[in-house]
């Protein structure tokens, strides 16, 4: 194969974990002509399932044909596949409110190449942020939400979602909490920042109840978005040492430079196919 043109492929796959399942991987990324050039696999001894990610190079360059070869050679295997090009970036819709600080950063990384995603529109029940968004060229959507319009709201949130043919959608500070029935439409596609490491101060103003209490750390959660509130797989988390002389507002300044960095590291990782959910839990490949 020297000299060929290739194409990056990455994959993931689980399944009950049982024998051979690499060996038969492996037999269709050969069928694709193709090397593998990076593998990382966990076996969960609590729920038998096994995990794995791929990259793996190939000179087919119709991801369906490739595709339908490793769907061949694991027929035997009840898995459960995700396969693209890498050169495929997943689309990711960014919903806020008025706080900037995630929006911001998110922008600025995927701006300097460091978040490798395509970001088709930001939706906000606000237009605080709307000339951040034109700034940065990327389409504002006004959807204001009060108990009344939820339900429309959220037709038109999934709306959006399938005309720019979303991948993923991220509440970058989306002070809204969502439907049963909207979590429940996309499953393991919504990622949400949580201001504590969590369990924690959960309503108004964590951070000052968090120095009502004296803590000595304080942190941040990204986790995927189910029906119960706060509690779905956690996909990445971080702290940060509180001093006992700092006030509620040097918590709060100190709090939002770990959730940028927390929610960073977690819509990196998905978009990149890293990580991998396993009942309650999440597996993430470094």
């Amino acid at each position: 194969m020297m000299g060929a043109v290739m194409d990056r492929y990455v994959l993931t796959l689980r399944c009950p974990d049982q024998p051979g399942i690499i060996r038969a991987f492996a037999e269709g990324v050969v069928q694709a002509q193709g090397n593998i050039v990076d593998n990382k696999q966990y076996s969960d001894p609590d729920t038998g399932t096994f995990s794995m990610r791929t990259e793996f190079d190939s000179p087919l360059a119709d991801a369906g044909a490739v595709r339908s070869l490793i769907d061949e050679a694991l027929a035997a295997y009840d898995v459960t596949i995700t396969l693209r090009p890498e050169s495929q970036r997943r689309r990711v819709l960014l919903m806020v409110s008025k706080a900037d600080h995630c929006l911001l950063d998110l922008l600025y990384r995927w701006e300097n190449g460091e978040l490798p995603v395509d970001i088709p529109v930001i939706v906000s029940n606000h237009t605080d942020l709307q000339p951040i968004a034109e700034r940065h060229g990327i389409p504002f959507v006004h959807v204001p939400v009060t108990r009344e319009t939820k339900p429309a709201a959220e037709a038109q949130l999934l709306a959006l979602v399938e005309e720019h043919a979303v991948d993923f959608v991220v509440l970058a500070r989306y002070m809204q909490v969502l439907s049963d029935d909207l979590c429940s439409q996309l499953p393991g596609r919504i990622i949400n920042i949580h201001h504590s490491f969590l369990p924690g101060f959960k309503g108004a103003k964590p951070y000052h109840q968090a120095h009502a209490r004296g803590v000595k750390l304080i942190g941040a959660t990204a986790h995927y978005v189910t029906a119960d509130l706060d509690e779905g797989p956690i996909i990445e988390q971080d702290v940060t040492r509180v001093d006992h002389a700092w006030t509620a507002d040097q918590l709060v300044a100190h709090g939002r430079d770990v959730e940028r960095l927390v929610l960073s590291r977690a819509v990196a990782r998905h978009a990149e196919d890293r990580v991998l959910m396993v009942g309650v839990r999440t597996i993430v490949f470094a």
